[in-house]
């Protein structure tokens, strides 16, 4: 089996009437699909998981969706330290998730995968004066001494809030990375605010 890389569309907040559709138009799953196929073009290594299925879009916790509406705290800063974690498909991830203490199932320490997950890096940026996004950097395990095989991928503050999760493949099933082969969360936005 071939390298795995995963792609998770950002959760869209919408902040302005109208400004939610004009966002989607650009990036509905048709729109997605289309920039998959110019990023395989591009690269032709670029792997697709067997099978053609695609991640999910990241669901956000209903504690960031609070936390962004600034009912709790300042909206995510860029200095936090965030990690990027991988789930099993019984895990109990949900929008009412608040804490990575919280999560059940997270793939244990073996095969190239180490509880916790793999610290990335934040940027929040304005795209123009009605749209802005966090951005992440990419997360990669090497599978050594087994396969890697999670459901969901997932994101939160180091020792604190748990900011969204991912299905892995949006059937939803199992995705897997065989040994010698690599499980990769391409960087991308977490979300957009539109």
């Amino acid at each position: 089996m071939a390298n795995i890389v995963l792609t998770p569309r950002p959760a869209v907040i919408g902040l302005k009437g109208g400004s939610i559709d004009t966002w989607l138009r650009h990036y509905d799953d048709l729109q997605w699909e289309e920039d998959l196929k110019k990023q395989q073009r591009k690269w032709p290594s670029l792997p697709i998981i067997a099978g053609g299925a695609a991640a999910g879009a990241w669901t956000l916790t209903n504690e960031l969706r609070i936390i962004l509406m600034g009912a709790t705290g300042a909206i995510v800063p860029a200095t936090d330290t965030v990690k990027i974690g991988l789930a099993a498909s019984t895990s109990n991830l949900s929008a009412t998730s608040t804490t990575y203490a919280g999560v059940t199932n997270e793939l244990s320490t073996a095969n190239g995968y180490t509880v916790g997950g793999i610290t990335t890096t934040l940027t929040v940026s304005t795209v123009s004066t009605s749209q802005g996004q966090l951005a992440f950097t990419q997360a990669q395990w090497t599978a050594s001494g087994g396969s890697i095989t999670a459901r969901f991928g997932f994101a939160y503050k180091s020792a604190g809030h748990l900011y969204g999760y991912f299905l892995c493949d949006s059937t939803p099933a199992d995705v897997t990375a065989t040994t010698g082969n690599t499980f990769t969360i391409s960087s991308g936005n977490l979300w957009v605010i539109a």
